[in-house]
């Protein structure tokens, strides 16, 4: 079965219901399932937690060093100093996560203003 393999006009709808929501949900349920019944500090749930975290971590390289649309056109330097002076506002600001984005964005924004 494919996407092509009807003509409805619901049918994309369900498609991606089934593709999307349950592929992802049952593994979502089965995990709760299981970590429930394991403890913070085990090895495995140690190893998921880093596994997790150096996925985040490439997805946000990936968009700082291959943007797409309008990031495209900024310069490598603004996005890594605007990323870099995000991290320290957030450490700064003894980790919260709005003060570090918004400091980046604002030197993101400036810093396109001023070449643009």
């Amino acid at each position: 079965m494919s996407f092509d393999a009807f003509d409805a006009w619901w049918w994309p709808y369900l498609f991606i219901l089934l593709a999307g929501w349950l592929a992802t949900d049952s593994w979502r349920y089965l995990g709760v399932y299981l970590g429930g019944k394991l403890s913070e500090g085990s090895d495995i749930l140690v190893f998921v937690r880093c596994v997790a975290t150096a996925l985040v971590a490439a997805v946000i390289a990936n968009l700082i060093v291959f943007p797409s649309g309008a990031l495209a056109d900024a310069p490598l330097t603004l996005r890594v100093g605007a990323s870099i002076a995000g991290f320290s506002a957030y450490l700064l600001s003894r980790k919260q996560i709005l003060v570090g984005i918004v400091v980046a964005e604002i030197i993101l924004l400036t810093g396109l203003y001023l070449l643009g």
